[in-house]
């Protein structure tokens, strides 16, 4: 017995190796290869293998094939194109795909068989079929990607095709409207679908767009028109080994039509599922596919009722909107003088909204039924008056039916009694003694009061937010920065060092100097600051107040400011070792600090200007995460209030014009001042140094000015490669760059623009970087202008 077993797996591992053995692989098809048969075990690659495609069996073990276009190892509905337009048609074992003597790309069910592969093939003896990375099936002209079956690939044209779902009842048609049965429509998008991108973003017309739930790249991705009549896009998640909704048409599954049969109504949990029952009065075995039959016909239309039920929807071929229908009764009469109508919907909205459900002589069912509360409506179901079933769709009036016959009775009040006297005179004792207990506390409360409010006074502490920051001892700051011994920089306002905390917490710790004249502004720093809370904004975490001293604590930001790593030093003794900040790093340092702008601009309780916005306040984390410093310079005005500061604040190279012109400073002048930053970003040059490398304009030229030399650059010269930081210049890559680099740019250059009204607002400068607003061409920047019409 152990003998035969042994043969018997022998003989069987022997035919699997064979099996696997004839397994093929190839990269093109050509006449060469031709003819390909499905029990040739071959498969056409992608160049990295990302698609597959050849003759696929229909399941398991079937004889029945497609040949088809699918992700390589990818486990689930793998499948995105088919010669087959629909689940029932498929090819037998003796289907053959050939090229002709003459070029032509045939694929037949037999030797003798018409051709099945859609489309016109003709091509040349040197023609073959290849499949692209894309998930494209090139053949000479001709492409997959021009006859799509129920499914869209990333980069693929969406404009002229059509989608038809599997079991052909639903199609996608003008890359606008899901349509039911060739002609029913029940969705249409408010913009036409262009491309679904390699990020999970799908273009549409008039610049529109929709993001997946999955956005990001390098991930699978499918638009796909299901069987069930919702179109989505699938996302392959790496880590559930499975495809996952990441969109959706339609959120209620119910509004497709044809999900139920005739006479149904669908209901939905709000999940992907969705049943079919018939209303009262209605039966059937299978609600979804067969629809519902009346239980009693109505033989006599004089002795009728209607059976309500509450946020369901019906459409017929024939409605009539009734707009002289005042109130129930109108729409019910007007219904039952009609002897095709089927029902009625009623609105309670107190306008009359009543539509009457007619049928035709070619059709009297009612169709596409769904219970929604959405509806807002009821709708009245016309059976006859024998019928005993009662409505199971209630909602609208339930709660008012079983509330309103309730009676309510009040007890008779009790007999006088002698005790009446009494009660007044124990209750205004009661209230008397209340009363001077509490004026007594109050006059206690007002004199601790007064008392620690002069001492908060005399401390400096009057002006401090309600959970502010730590007030720190000037001994605790000095144990933790060892003296003030580890100076790690230094600017107008003061020095700062290194520190650590009890808790062990590094620390930058600024002293104010020059205090005479700067209180407020510490204050003002101490206050606003506190305030702030935003990823891009350095935090706060103390202060010190005592022996005369004005003291931040800043947390730390371990990399520095930006200048360090933008600007390459000329100084003995710099650090060559530092790293260089790619492209993508300077996009995202641009970002960062616009939004935090935007924020101190425009979605703070108070208005903040930060009025010294410069390379050298622009500190980096450790993944170089920015975050802006110093806001010593910042004054608070109510948001509807214009800001004017008496004195110029700011750095040269940095202020906006209106600065020297002595103007309303307004949020535009740290719009000015970002402009000057994300330029050097690109250029990786400070703004004044650029004219000494230039050589044809001699310093101090009044004619030379960075932002117009970036512009003649960009739009005169067309190079926008010449103005490229030199350090990085050599990994620019236009394909990759250039987007990112020629919105940098341009934004950059709208906010360099000499009239204040002119630059946009630092929110719309995050949007114009982020890509999600189209950003024209900017005038060319000047430095002076004039108070009419005219520049120069």
């Amino acid at each position: 017995m152990n003998t035969i077993f042994f043969i018997f797996f022998f003989f069987l591992f022997n035919s699997l190796i064979s099996v696997q053995a004839q397994t093929k692989t190839i990269r093109s098809f050509s006449s060469s290869n031709s003819p390909w048969r499905p029990n040739q075990n071959q498969t056409l690659l992608s160049p990295n293998s990302t698609f597959a495609a050849g003759f696929k069996p229909k399941s398991s073990g079937s004889n029945r094939f497609t040949f088809s276009i699918w992700y390589q190892n990818v486990t689930g509905n793998d499948v995105v194109w088919s010669t087959d337009k629909n689940d029932m048609s498929f090819l037998t074992n003796s289907a053959v795909l050939t090229i002709t003597s003459s070029g032509e790309l045939r694929l037949r069910n037999s030797s003798t068989g018409s051709n099945l592969w859609p489309g016109n093939t003709t091509g040349n003896l040197n023609s073959s079929l290849t499949l692209t990375e894309d998930g494209n099936l090139v053949f000479g002209k001709w492409e997959s990607f021009k006859f799509p079956t129920d499914t869209i690939l990333p980069n693929q044209n969406i404009s002229n095709t059509e989608l038809v779902s599997g079991n052909g009842k639903f199609t996608f048609r003008n890359a606008t409207d899901l349509v039911f049965n060739s002609s029913d429509q029940y969705w249409r998008a408010n913009n036409a679908f262009l491309r679904l991108g390699s990020d999970g973003k799908v273009e549409q017309e008039n610049s529109a767009s929709l993001i997946t739930s999955d956005f990001g790249p390098n991930l699978k991705r499918r638009l796909t028109l299901d069987n069930d009549g919702n179109l989505r896009i699938y996302g392959f998640d790496p880590d559930l080994r499975d495809w996952t909704e990441v969109w959706h048409a339609t959120h209620e599954l119910c509004t497709i039509h044809g999900t139920c049969g005739a006479n149904a109504i669908c209901t939905s949990d709000g999940s992907n599922s969705s049943s079919c029952v018939c209303p009262p009065g209605f039966a059937g075995e299978n609600p979804k596919e067969n629809g519902c039959q009346r239980k009693i016909q109505i033989m006599d239309l004089q002795k009728t009722k209607y059976i309500r039920l509450d946020y369901v929807n019906f459409t017929t071929s024939n409605e009539v909107s009734l707009s002289g229908a005042t109130n129930l009764s109108d729409c019910e009469l007007n219904c039952t003088r009609n002897r095709d109508c089927l029902g009625f919907m009623f609105k309670y909205d107190g306008r009359g909204s009543c539509v009457l459900k007619n049928k035709n002589d070619s059709d009297n069912r009612l169709v596409n039924g769904f219970w929604s509360p959405g509806t807002e409506s009821a709708m009245f179901l016309r059976v006859d008056e024998s019928e005993t079933d009662q409505s199971n769709f209630k909602g609208m009036t339930e709660i008012l039916e079983t509330t309103c016959p309730i009676k309510i009775e009040l007890p008779l009040p009790p007999d006088d009694s002698n005790t009446t006297t009494r009660n007044i005179v124990i209750i205004c004792t009661l209230f008397a003694a209340e009363l001077i207990s509490g004026a007594l506390f109050f006059y206690a409360f007002l004199k601790k009061y007064i008392k620690y409010r002069d001492m908060a006074r005399t401390l400096g502490l009057e002006l401090l937010p309600a959970g502010g920051p730590k007030r720190f001892s000037y001994a605790e700051l000095k144990t933790a920065t060892k003296d003030f011994s580890d100076r790690i920089g230094q600017g107008a306002f003061g020095d700062v060092y290194k520190g650590e905390l009890t808790d062990h917490r590094v620390v930058a710790v600024k002293c104010l100097k020059n205090v005479a004249g700067g209180e407020p502004d510490f204050w003002a720093e101490v206050t606003i600051i506190a305030r702030m809370h935003h990823l891009n904004l350095v935090r706060l975490w103390g202060f010190c107040a005592e022996k005369g001293q004005r003291i931040l604590v800043y947390e730390f930001v371990p990399n520095g400011s930006l200048d360090r790593y933008l600007f390459s030093s000329k100084r003995a003794g710099s650090d060559q070792s530092k790293p260089v900040l790619d492209w993508n790093i300077r996009y995202r340092i641009a970002l960062g600090v616009a939004r935090s702008i935007a924020y101190l601009h425009e979605e703070c309780l108070e208005w903040v200007l930060h009025c010294d916005i410069k390379p050298e306040n622009i500190l980096l984390g450790d993944d170089f995460c920015p975050k802006i410093s110093d806001f010593g310079l910042s004054k608070l005005r109510k948001k509807e209030d214009m800001v004017s500061l008496s004195k110029i604040r700011g750095t040269r190279g940095y202020m906006a014009p209106e600065w020297v012109k002595s103007d309303t400073i307004t949020a535009k002048a740290d719009v000015y001042s970002f402009g000057m930053v994300l330029l050097e970003l690109v250029t990786g040059r400070r703004n004044s140094e650029i004219q000494e490398e230039e050589g044809s304009v001699k310093e101090g030229s009044e004619v030379w000015y960075f932002p117009a030399w970036a512009f003649d650059k960009v739009y005169r010269e067309v190079n926008v490669e010449d103005i490229l930081d030199n350090q990085i210049k050599q990994s620019y890559d236009s394909r990759a760059h250039y987007d990112m680099v020629n919105r940098m740019v341009q934004t950059a250059l709208w906010c360099l623009q000499s009239r204040p009204e002119i630059r946009p607002s630092m929110g719309k400068v995050a949007k114009m970087l982020e890509g999600t607003v189209e950003i024209t061409q900017p005038s060319k920047p000047t430095i002076f202008f004039l108070g009419g019409d005219d520049e120069q």
